[in-house]
């Protein structure tokens, strides 16, 4: 039970809302079609997380040998503001880069497993909808094409957990696919964008560092990486909007509006720091969970933290949103 949870840990749990949000989404969206299987849906939704999961490790495997270092507390050493170490699991010695190799192989399998058992009862679709996410999620820190050191990395993850992997669980659960997923897969595929963007704006110094070309770095400059993020905003709302009128969506999806105020808090606090990294916040209320806030700033990581956690409360906030209004249209 220990060593489960120690590689729990290391598959960085804490990111899984960005897989597991828009798949649930998705199971909720295929409830009340014709031939819905909640099963099925389930199984495809637990698969999702355990791929992810799987596909971090195997993110840490491909960085480790090629860096074979914890190169982030080294850029501290060099005045960085790095956030934090990379496998510290494996800088302090705890599993070995075999035993790392074994726990991705692990993982892996259990969602090919569940994966198989959805491609029985729905076919072939299943599978290339799986293997095509496979073959970006691999690709995305691993050789040949390593697309997170090109640039590439957040257009991979938003086609994963967006498009991808809702139209996977949607086929899981009901057998079939509909223009209503793709208006909303794409602006949740934006707001997993926009969660690793962030992040890569602030860890933009950092990772040019080490060689990581992030889309912040390909973009260069400031101006840029403010416009790209204020489109990837824009775009998320719009296609709720677009999909709204052509009448793909209920107008009442447009209750995700609900959460514009997040997203001008969160450009506002990501300009202020490119533009004024040493100016100190605090979260509002309404922001969302922030968790210790304080503990977050005995650790020197509240600038980080505050602006991250804003992106994923407000991908949160907006699949629930999604949720309540699909549950209550098709229950009620």
């Amino acid at each position: 039970m220990n060593k489960i949870l120690f590689w729990f840990r290391n598959t960085r749990p804490h990111a899984l809302p960005q897989s597991v949000m828009p798949a649930i989404v998705a199971f909720c969206m295929a409830a009340g079609s014709t031939d819905f299987s909640c099963w099925l849906g389930a199984l495809a939704i637990v698969g999702v997380a355990l791929a992810h999961s799987s596909l971090n490790l195997f993110d840490d495997y491909f960085d480790w040998r090629v860096k074979k270092s914890d190169y982030r507390n080294e850029l501290q050493h060099k005045g960085f503001r790095a956030r934090i170490s990379k496998c510290p699991y494996l800088t302090s010695g705890r599993a070995t880069l075999q035993q790392l190799l074994a726990a991705c192989l692990i993982v892996g399998g259990l969602a090919l497993f569940f994966g198989i058992i959805i491609l029985y009862f729905r076919g072939l679709t299943i599978f290339w909808i799986a293997l095509t996410a496979a073959i970006l999620g691999i690709e995305y820190s691993g050789a040949p094409l390593r697309l997170s050191y090109r640039g590439l990395g957040e257009l991979v993850i938003g086609l994963m957990f967006g498009p991808l992997s809702m139209a996977g669980v949607y086929y899981s659960a009901c057998g079939q696919l509909d223009w209503a997923v793709l208006f909303v897969s794409v602006p949740v595929g934006l707001l997993v964008v926009n969660i690793i963007y962030v992040h890569s704006i602030m860890d933009c110094d950092p990772d040019k560092a080490v060689g990581k070309m992030t889309f912040a770095g390909l973009l260069g400059n400031k101006t840029a990486m403010l416009a790209a993020l204020l489109a990837l905003l824009v775009i998320s709302y719009g296609s709720i909007i677009a999909g709204v009128i052509l009448s793909y969506l209920s107008v009442y999806n447009l209750f995700v509006l609900l959460t514009l105020p997040l997203a001008c808090n969160l450009f506002y606090l990501v300009r202020q720091f490119v533009v004024n990294p040493d100016r100190k916040f605090e979260p509002k209320w309404w922001f969302g969970p922030f968790g210790s806030f304080r503990r977050f700033e005995a650790a020197g990581i509240e600038w980080f933290m505050l602006r991250w956690l804003l992106a994923r409360n407000l991908l949160a906030f907006f699949c629930v949103i999604i949720i309540i209004v699909v549950l209550l249209q098709r229950f009620i």
